[in-house]
């Protein structure tokens, strides 16, 4: 199952976006400024909690903040407002209390100069070519939060500030991006594209000196084939057909990319993989090209459940779900445990460590591939059928998301992708997270924003989760992690300088992209402390 490297098969890719034509891509095609690559300036972001961008009376996310006596405005030592030209690394503090779980409406807005040169938003429409596009509400006045509780009203001018942030990133990225619909397809972009004429591979890696592809189809040959930066730090190579028209990398086949980087040569699983398997006897992990004929692909029969107005949620975590000594697979999850999940009354199932972690016993926290399924448990087309057979018995199905950390593997994970610390994650002591091991998100920088967006797109997508379960965001939205500190329910401890401001802005990003493409979709928020 797991270790069939040539029996392995890809989910199909969503066709919503007209793939890029590779010629526009080929000699010189580096030289151009591509839509859907990094901003060359850095991006600060600061936010003020909200309970809905729509001002709507669906549920809200949770917010949290630190203790402190008086309303904190994020990034000033008063209660003054703070420029608007912080760099990305910009210490955050404002958000709310983390307590509704229900990450529908928040929005928030950001500050930065983002302006290069490039026109983002054009470059974005050219390669998306004409299409039906999904639009996601703007934000609204943002009032509604003090109806809903007015004793908020003494913190007014600290949320509002954070609400202003959210609506200036928002028109930033509406700007430079065509949108946050837009913004939020980067795995149309970015990866593995398979289009008529042949495969195109793209890595924003931009710290890396060179790159290149190699795997089994190439023979791992460093110098076959050589990939091309452009000005953002972007590296892409064509790999046409091959003349009996089948693709150059075959489905199923390993393929790693090779940079040399400040840290060393290094090989990675690329970011943006689908589909890591470790071999018998080996302990990194291989990425996979996971791409099978249109036969094979899973097909979805039955259409997702209305969300129920109450939800009972059975959680579990399908290698742990056996009553034998076995890591159990989608497949039988699917035939043996979803039907007495149904019996015993649940209308919902949360599954947990789907994303791929190589460390099996962090019970699917450090994870190392964001956007393959575990492959321990079996293919992304098996977890397909899983999925599909739980909407058809009625039930929901969420996942239970990481994004609020990272494993700290760099032969199988982001840690040093492009041989810095500071690609995805804060350098320093501020990326690493002492009690869990693992790295964290600098959610202040665009990229992080493109792909943590396209990831939770790409699950609710591409296998018809029908929400998530957002993992630690106590830890994400504090600069202590919630760690050695107590929340009374006191409002002067949710609004204070510990307030990691750019993870808050982050998540109301990702709540209004959900709920925007995705109206019926459940979103809830852990508070762990």
């Amino acid at each position: 199952m797991v270790y069939t490297i040539s029996g392995i098969r890809l989910p199909a890719i969503p066709s919503a976006y007209t793939p890029l034509s590779h010629s526009s891509f080929s000699s010189d095609r580096r030289s151009t400024s591509l839509s859907l690559l990094l901003k060359k300036n850095s991006v600060s972001r600061k936010i003020f909690a909200k309970k809905s961008s729509y001002d709507s009376d669906s549920s809200s996310f949770m917010v949290s903040a630190s203790a402190s006596d008086k309303v904190l405005v994020p990034g000033t030592q008063s209660g003054e407002p703070s420029s608007s030209t912080d760099q990305l690394d910009t210490t955050g503090t404002s958000t709310e209390e983390p307590q509704v779980l229900d990450v529908d409406d928040i929005t928030m807005e950001h500050d930065a100069d983002v302006n290069n040169g490039t026109d983002y938003k054009a470059l974005s429409e050219e390669a998306a070519g004409p299409f039906n596009v999904k639009s996601i509400p703007p934000p609204g006045p943002g009032q509604k939060i003090y109806e809903i509780d007015p004793m908020l009203n003494g913190y007014r001018q600290h949320l509002e500030y954070r609400y202003g942030q959210y609506k200036k990133l928002r028109e930033d990225i509406d700007k430079y991006e065509g949108g946050l619909e837009v913004f939020s397809r980067g795995f149309e972009k970015f990866g593995f594209q398979r289009s008529a004429t042949g495969i195109t591979y793209r890595e924003w890696a931009p710290g890396a000196k060179s790159a290149s592809l190699i795997g089994d189809f190439n023979n791992w040959n460093p110098n076959a084939d050589v990939m091309m930066r452009n000005e953002f730090g972007v590296w892409e190579i064509f790999l046409p057909n091959n003349a009996d028209g089948s693709p150059a990398i075959p489905h199923g086949s390993r393929v790693k990319i090779r940079m040399d980087t400040p840290s060393g040569i290094k090989d990675s699983i690329p970011a943006w993989i689908r589909f890591s398997v470790q071999a018998p006897g080996e302990i990194p992990y291989n990425g996979i090209y996971y791409d099978p004929p249109e036969k094979e692909k899973y097909v979805f029969q039955h259409s997702q459940p209305k969300r129920p107005k109450s939800l009972r949620i059975y959680e579990a975590h399908v290698g742990m779900s056996s009553t034998e000594p076995m890591i159990n697979t989608y497949a039988n999850f699917r035939d043996d445990v979803l039907p007495r999940i149904k019996k015993l009354g649940y209308n919902a199932v949360q599954l947990m460590a789907i994303q791929e972690h190589s460390y099996y016993a962090s019970f699917g926290y450090h994870v190392t591939n964001f956007f393959a399924p575990s492959s321990r448990c079996g293919t992304p087309d098996e977890l397909k059928s899983l999925i599909d057979k739980a909407h058809e018995l009625g039930l929901l199905v969420l996942m239970d998301i990481v994004h609020s950390h990272s494993s700290n593997n760099t032969l199988d994970g982001l840690n040093m992708f492009d041989g810095t610390d500071s690609q995805y994650f804060h350098s320093g002591s501020r990326g690493y997270h002492w009690m869990w091991d693992s790295r964290l998100f600098n959610y202040g920088s665009w990229e992080v924003l493109r792909f943590l967006l396209s990831n939770a797109r790409w699950w609710l997508e591409e296998f018809k989760f029908d929400g998530f379960r957002f993992d630690g965001v106590t830890s994400m939205m504090y600069t202590h992690h919630g760690l050695e500190v107590a929340f009374t329910g006191n409002y002067n401890e949710y609004f204070g300088f510990a307030t990691d401001v750019d993870a808050v802005v982050y998540l109301m990003l990702v709540n209004d992209m959900i709920h925007g493409l995705f109206p019926e979709a459940v979103t809830i928020g852990e508070d762990v402390i």
